[in-house]
């Protein structure tokens, strides 16, 4: 494969220039990004580069915070200032020198959430070419709503005559076809959905008076004389809410807007007042706070109020009454956009021959523009996603795999990709699809640098870099690269085994087929949703079961949309003051004594820099108190809160705590840069006279990796620090610093965090729930994975992940398989049981990998 490249490049772009040679490959000079250790390395141009290596090693740190720093910085640069100030851009690599890097491109493991107005056909464009096709190619209704067959006159820019009435009209352009802009339905503004007030969240206690705070928008969206206002309005404030009369709560949640004259008297005295105020019942007092909204914080307060529903005038399409006007094959362009990606690829070229022959050129012309870019998103997987399918609720994997679809459709050349990590999310029928995708990137002349894990992915790079051998302070250096057998061969590759097949992640002793039941079950029973047929399922308890698919065949409703509600609603159901009510899908749920349910995502932890791996574990808590039990903290009177950096008199008074000021340098982008006076340490310089274990400061401490702090606290009687940072490392998290902030930790690493508090409980009743969990792990941190999830089934828990990564897959003592397919062809259980006996199943996808696997 390499081969063949080389000499298209050789025929695109020539081996030599007026006698001068091109450069075949990027020089890196001291690379010391994060924990990069001043490394040189080459990247081959015009190849599939993998680079590899365990979490944390400095994989991402080479590829994204050096080459493609670099790669766009320098593009970046050759543009105005002006033009730079309204571009986000990264800042400069530390790095001695980079040669010959190309203008950079990033495919980024979690690309932005997108915005409310964003769903699957405006990311992929397809909207776009369906807009122009229903208005060009429809048949449009006429002022007196008449249908006018198709013709070239709207095309052509001129008016329309409606047979039926005789009417001339303009018709729609594409632009007033847009939910976005001209075409927005205006009742929810082209957001398909409507925000209205959820009044059973307004007392969700009736057995407390409103006096007592049982109308809650009074004491969070309002003022508290409000409840006053009520009382002057005739209802009892000093009665419990649910002995009121019904002309009271009708009152409390629809009573007119009038004016009172009431006493009030101050919260902080005994200061009385006159007043004469409007009376705002519970639902306006929602309504006024929405109306006010401006920020996403802002929403936040108030959407525990409210309830989303489809949008009753457009039916969820978005679009305006006139813009759903133009009909093609029956259709409006609401109706087209329900489709799937495989119905669109099936219905749009049959639109070419319902046209006027005169119209057919150029319906044939729009059809055609749509083909290439439905057959890369077919061939990455999406074929299941409809148009309408809001972007937000695309998981990561779909989303990056929609932008790497478009950049393939740039058709660029001599451009640098690097894609970080671009199979997460991909079931291992879909890498084949990957592959082909960044085969045609290089043979349009561009590069490829590709972060990953998975060793099919890896197997096909054409040169392989290895950074390693460890995480953090560990790592950062190349410990192997060169082609696949080079690497294979290599005396310090860790990644070589696995590439080589001759070492499999196998580490538990899995339950035999007879005993995975042994220990009782949880059942659930689902009607239809989505596009999940009516299910039944039972789920072992105390074993690892997985829950595998393709993408889009019904494991996240399975498991997130059904499961969960269904055994949250049961542990409320003997409490009706807490209760949860049960998913109306959900036909019956029998918990089988789970008591209790965990879900462990990736999401990042924290929403900023204050959030640290020491906060969040509690160690920070019991550093501050052994802090302040020291002879130095007595002598001088510093109790424990003043070694708390957030709030405590020893923080760094210039950065407020956070360890890093941010510097605006007019035209250039904003930068973060470490405190100048604590050097990113959080503390003032009080802070490193008290000291810890002979001479150990906590701004000290909190510089150190859990390994290295566990082994400077050995001498010290800190049992519970030295028990969670113990827990810390056996999940594989030693090579953090305890000063890290958790919002730029990757998934794994946040959802082994998440974990820590739980390992060292009993965990008999309780269920666990993965969503992913392999994401971003080196096999070897499977491995670590792996060993963590069976200590908390050693507690007594039921552990179930949600997966693709067959090493987890083929640990597991219980798969459940849905499909066949994605969508429609799926949502249904193609196989139960045990890894072998799923593979034994010729219908299931998933099986044909588990046997290649297992053999």
């Amino acid at each position: 494969m390499g081969e063949r490249r080389q000499e298209a490049m050789c025929s695109h772009d020539g081996t030599a220039r007026h006698g001068r040679m091109s450069p075949d490959r990027i020089e890196v000079r001291g690379a010391r990004v994060h924990n990069l250790k001043n490394i040189d390395v080459d990247i081959p141009l015009g190849e599939l580069v993998g680079i590899a290596g365990v979490s944390g090693s400095g994989k991402s740190s080479l590829a994204l915070g050096t080459l493609y720093a670099e790669g766009s910085r320098r593009y970046l640069d050759a543009l105005s200032t002006y033009t730079r100030r309204r571009i986000a851009q990264t800042g400069r690599a530390t790095v001695d020198e980079v040669l010959h890097v190309p203008a950079a491109l990033a495919l980024r493991q979690r690309p932005g959430i997108p915005g409310v107005h964003s769903t699957f056909g405006t990311s992929t464009e397809l909207l776009n070419y369906l807009r122009l096709l229903f208005s060009r190619l429809g048949s449009h209704v006429c002022p007196n709503g008449h249908h006018v067959p198709p013709s070239m006159d709207v095309a052509l820019g001129r008016a329309t005559v409606c047979p039926v009435c005789g009417v001339e009209f303009m018709g729609p352009g594409a632009e007033d076809l847009a939910f976005n802009s001209a075409g927005a339905c205006p009742t929810c503004g082209g957001t398909g959905i409507v925000r209205t007030v959820d009044e059973a969240s307004l007392v969700p206690d009736e057995s407390i008076s409103i006096d007592d705070g049982a109308v809650l928008p009074w004491g969070s969206l309002m003022w508290d004389l409000m409840k006053q206002v009520c009382g002057a309005m005739g209802v009892r404030t000093n009665a419990p809410f649910c002995e009121l009369t019904p002309e009271e709560r009708d009152i409390v949640f629809h009573g007119p807007a009038v004016k009172k004259h009431i006493l009030y008297r101050s919260k902080k005295g005994d200061d009385f007042a006159e007043l004469d105020f409007t009376y705002f019942n519970a639902v306006y007092t929602v309504e006024n706070a929405l109306s006010k909204v401006k920020d996403e914080k802002g929403l936040a307060r108030v959407s525990r109020f409210l309830r989303e529903d489809v949008c009753p005038d457009c039916g969820g399409t978005r679009l305006s009454q006139a813009a759903r006007g133009p009909v093609v094959d029956g259709m409006n362009l609401g109706d087209a956009t329900r489709m799937t990606l495989d119905e669109l690829a099936r219905w749009a070229p049959r639109a070419p021959g319902l046209m006027p022959a005169e119209m057919q050129p150029m319906a044939q012309s729009i059809v055609a523009e749509m083909r290439e870019p439905i057959e890369r998103l077919q061939q990455l997987g999406l074929g299941y996603l409809s148009l309408d399918r809001a972007s937000s609720t695309l998981s990561t994997g779909e989303r990056q795999r929609v932008q790497l679809a478009r950049a393939v459709r740039n058709r660029t050349c001599g451009v640098l990709y690097v894609l970080d990590e671009p199979s997460i999310g991909l079931h291992p029928s879909n890498v084949e699809g990957l592959l082909g995708v960044v085969d045609d990137l290089l043979d349009d002349g561009n590069s490829v640098v590709l972060v990953d894990h998975d060793v099919r992915v890896l197997r096909r790079a054409d040169h392989l870099i290895e950074i390693g051998p460890g995480s953090g302070a560990n790592g950062g250096r190349v410990i192997a690269q060169g082609t696949v057998a080079d690497v294979e061969a290599s005396l310090e590759t860790r990644i070589g085994p696995f590439l080589a097949g001759t070492r499999r992640v196998r580490t538990r002793e899995r339950a035999r087929a007879d005993e995975v039941f042994a220990r009782g079950a949880v059942r659930l029973a689902t009607d239809a949703i989505h596009t999940v047929k009516p299910l039944e399922v039972e789920i072992p308890r105390g074993r690892l079961v997985a829950v595998t698919g393709v993408s889009g065949s019904g494991k996240t409703t399975l498991v997130l949309e059904s499961l969960i509600p269904a055994l949250r609603a049961s542990q409320h159901a003997k409490n009706p003051d807490a209760a949860v009510p049960m998913p109306a899908h959900v036909r019956s749920c029998d918990p089988g004594g789970i008591e209790r349910v965990n879900l462990i995502d990736a999401t990042p932890i924290g929403a900023n820099v204050r959030s640290t791996v020491a906060t969040y574990s509690g160690v920070m808590d019991d550093l501050r108190r052994a802090f302040a039990k020291t002879p130095d903290a007595r002598e001088r009177g510093l109790k424990a809160g003043a070694f708390s950096y957030n709030t405590g008199s020893l923080r760094c008074p210039t950065c407020d705590g956070t360890g890093q000021i941010s510097l605006d340098v007019q035209f250039l982008p904003d930068v973060d840069i470490p405190c100048p006076d604590c050097g990113g340490s959080r503390y003032a310089p009080e802070a490193r006279t008290v000291h810890l274990a002979g001479d150990i400061s906590l701004p000290e401490l909190l510089g150190y990796t859990v390994d290295q702090a566990l082994e400077a606290l050995g001498e010290t009687r800190l049992a519970s620090a030295k028990t969670k940072l113990g827990i810390l490392r056996d999940l594989g998290l030693g090579y953090l610093t305890l000063g890290e902030a958790t919002p730029v930790l990757s998934g794994g690493e946040a959802q082994r965090l998440k974990l820590a508090s739980e390992l060292t409980r009993n965990q008999e009743n309780a269920l666990f729930v993965f969503d992913e969990p392999t994401i971003g792990l080196h096999p070897l941190d499977v491995e670590v994975l792996l060993g963590v999830l069976q200590r908390l089934i050693d507690n007594g828990a039921t552990v179930v992940v949600i997966e693709h990564d067959l090493d987890m897959i083929v640990n597991a003592d219980y798969v459940i398989d849905l499909g066949p397919g994605g969508g429609e062809a799926g949502g249904r259980i193609v196989a139960a049981g045990t890894p072998e006996e799923v593979a034994a199943c010729a219908e299931s996808v998933t099986g044909r990998y588990i046997a290649e696997e297992l053999s």
